[in-house]
């Protein structure tokens, strides 16, 4: 089969970042995704997709339905064009904390998700840290949701840390394994905060469960979003002691007041990868960095098209 990249207009500086290491040209975009006046989406593919191994690169940026949308309609236009595979990429999963129905009446809309790619004609779906792994089990086509941000992550922690007073900190139990392994891998101690929340985004009271007086705590986290957590975290480490205190986490949504929350927070740091373009109001932030992940995304696509082991990247 031939090799068929296309790009959606979710976050077009990283698949430009993909496109080039697999070594696909990135003159062209060949999928163009253009609005009615009345809002509908409507997206059109300029180059011949029959019998050939396509990979539809798109990602929960703003504005997230619309993205999503042409997503779905990019495949399905795919699917009657003849296309032998497609292959959904997409860095950050929409809609994936909403994995399991906390209450009466409550939507599980990431399951929704599932269903609307597969009646779409998607046949593979990539993607990086899904935020609760039951999620691969909404789909009934292959998802490879082993593609973590860790490895990077390990690299980053690496050149800009020295490991002799290193803490790694999860912000909550739902990530304490994410924690455990990077700092099993640096050789380095754990510490867990646990939160309670009485509303949605609202935490109501952290309290730390490890050592952290002296050392250099390193927050790890999937998703950044109104970033409140973080600020918390922050405060409740450096009351315990911790010297210097950074978050690195994967996907860097940064919505409402996040950056003022982060500028006066504890914080030092916070580093986002690029699975999401970098908010234009957190651009002129300077305790705001970002970390490539484009090189595990197109070693995942390259190593998809041969038929090679994925899993090999991270064991």
């Amino acid at each position: 089969m031939s090799l068929c990249v296309l790009t959606g207009s979710g976050h077009d500086e990283l698949f430009q970042l993909v496109s080039s290491r697999i070594g696909y040209p990135t003159g062209s975009k060949h999928l163009r995704s253009t609005r009615f006046s009345n809002g509908e989406t409507f997206v059109s593919i300029d180059t011949s997709v029959r019998n050939a191994d396509v990979f539809i690169m798109q990602t929960a940026s703003h504005p997230v339905n619309d993205m999503l949308i042409e997503l779905l309609i990019a495949i399905n236009a795919c699917k009657i064009a003849s296309a032998r595979r497609i292959t959904a990429v997409i860095p950050c999963f929409p809609y994936a904390r909403q994995d399991k129905k906390a209450r009466s009446r409550a939507p599980i809309t990431a399951k929704l998700i599932a269903n609307m790619l597969e009646s779409a004609g998607c046949n593979h779906v990539i993607t990086m840290d899904l935020h609760a792994s039951q999620i691969q089990g909404f789909f009934n086509i292959p998802v490879d949701k082993y593609l973590f941000a860790e490895k990077t992550m390990i690299e980053y922690i690496r050149k800009h840390f020295a490991h002799d007073d290193l803490v790694v900190v999860s912000p909550d139990a739902g990530g304490a394994k994410r924690a455990a392994t990077i700092a099993d891998q640096l050789q380095v101690d754990l510490a867990i905060i646990h939160k309670e929340r009485k509303v949605a985004n609202h935490v109501s009271r952290m309290i730390l469960v490890g050592s952290v007086s002296g050392k250099t705590a390193v927050l790890v986290d999937d998703i950044a979003d109104t970033c409140g957590t973080l600020a918390l975290a922050s405060t409740v480490l450096k009351e315990h002691g911790a010297k210097q205190c950074t978050a690195i986490v994967t996907h860097g949504f940064l919505s409402g007041p996040s950056v003022k929350v982060i500028d006066e927070s504890n914080l030092d740091r916070l580093v986002v990868s690029n699975t999401l373009p970098l908010p234009e109001h957190a651009r002129s932030c300077s305790k705001i960095e970002q970390m490539d992940i484009s090189h595990t995304l197109a070693e995942a696509i390259r190593r998809t098209h041969n038929g090679e082991s994925i899993s090999i990247l991270f064991s």
